[in-house]
């Protein structure tokens, strides 16, 4: 996350060993509403430990070597661990030493040396060469790593090259110098793509493109929903992590087991009136939904409308106490074209 002073929020620690050092910590928080300063000479360990899962950031105004001493049984990877600091107790120097991108650790330097006067120490390659920071670009477009590993190695062929390529099964928003596109996927360093199967040797980033129409039965479980989810998407070939969200009808929108099903995956839901849905032509059509609901089918009429009314690319699947259909949007990063049922 990249930190600003508008998010900050109670999500900083400012830790130090000194009474100089305790000081500037204090000075620092007024510029960060809801900052922590916390003064934890002799309990640095401890209070490290306890701060690491607290907080989004900690700023260490104390050596670097202790700092990193002190941080080292805790490191994870850059997806959790939280973003680190290192300043001086003069104020001269603010040090980026951990998650500097996704975490936001190299903008947090720059605050706090503009706060203090002092100079930002920025390290990490791509800054230093004037290169896409690969893992921020990725994440500001809502795409999801398929095999987080990899991600260094393109990172790396970025930074030594000063270049890579991109191929991808959707129309594109506009991309930095350094990141090329090209329409063949035998040389890309990139594919983004739903498929699973497609291009499997390739480096793969997952948008978020896919819509899940649902329909259930009342008192379906989250559980069963999910596995209904997880079978259809393995049959044909796509990454559950391209789902952007569900849609269903409006008199399932007190679905206990479809609302926990969202809520547990962090899916928005649409919900559509009989009557929307039954504007959609070229659906798979069912007496007994209509005579239950009003309309003439739920799953491919919510999913396609709720897409913006693009390629339906798995007709309803019935499975236990659910059906299951799919629709593809267009481009992921445009906004779909209808708006949800109000009522």
């Amino acid at each position: 996350m990249e930190i600003t002073e508008q998010n900050i929020e109670t999500k900083v620690a400012i830790l130090s060993l000194t009474q100089g050092g305790h000081q500037l910590a204090i000075r620092l928080a007024e510029h960060f509403p809801g900052a922590t300063p916390l003064h934890c000479r002799g309990t640095v360990r401890s209070t490290v430990k306890k701060a690491w899962t607290r907080y989004d950031a900690l700023i260490f105004i104390m050596a670097t070597g202790i700092a990193v001493r002190t941080i080292a049984p805790l490191l994870r990877d850059k997806y959790h661990d939280p973003a680190v600091v290192v300043c001086d107790e003069a104020g001269h120097y603010a040090i980026s030493l951990l998650s500097g991108h996704l975490g936001g650790a190299n903008e947090l330097a720059n605050q706090v040396a503009r706060t203090l006067n002092g100079q930002a120490i920025i390290t990490t390659a791509s800054d230093v060469l004037g290169r896409t920071a690969l893992d921020i670009w990725i994440k500001d477009n809502n795409l999801t790593v398929h095999q987080p590993k990899g991600l260094a190695v393109i990172m790396g062929r970025l930074v030594n090259n000063g270049f890579i390529t991109l191929y991808s099964d959707y129309p594109l928003p506009p991309l930095p110098p350094d990141i090329q596109h090209i329409n063949t996927i035998k040389n890309a360093d990139l594919v983004i793509t739903s498929r699973t199967e497609k291009y499997l040797s390739c480096f793969v980033l997952i948008p978020k493109s896919l819509v899940v129409g649902i329909g259930c039965n009342r008192g379906v479980s989250a559980k069963c929903i999910e596995r209904a989810c997880t079978e259809v998407f393995a049959d044909h070939g796509l990454f559950l992590n391209a789902i952007r969200n569900l849609a269903s009808i409006d008199i399932k929108a007190d679905e206990r087991g479809l609302l926990d099903f969202a809520a547990g995956k962090g899916y928005e839901i649409d919900f559509f009136s009989s009557s929307q849905l039954n504007e959609v032509a070229n659906i798979s059509e069912s007496q007994a939904v209509l005579r239950a609901t009003g309309a003439k089918g739920v799953a491919e009429p919510a999913s396609i409308l709720s897409a913006g009314n693009h390629r339906l690319i798995v007709r309803k699947v019935k499975c236990k106490d659910v059906t299951i259909a799919v629709t593809e949007v267009h481009s992921p990063w445009s906004e779909p074209d209808l708006e949800p049922s109000t009522s």
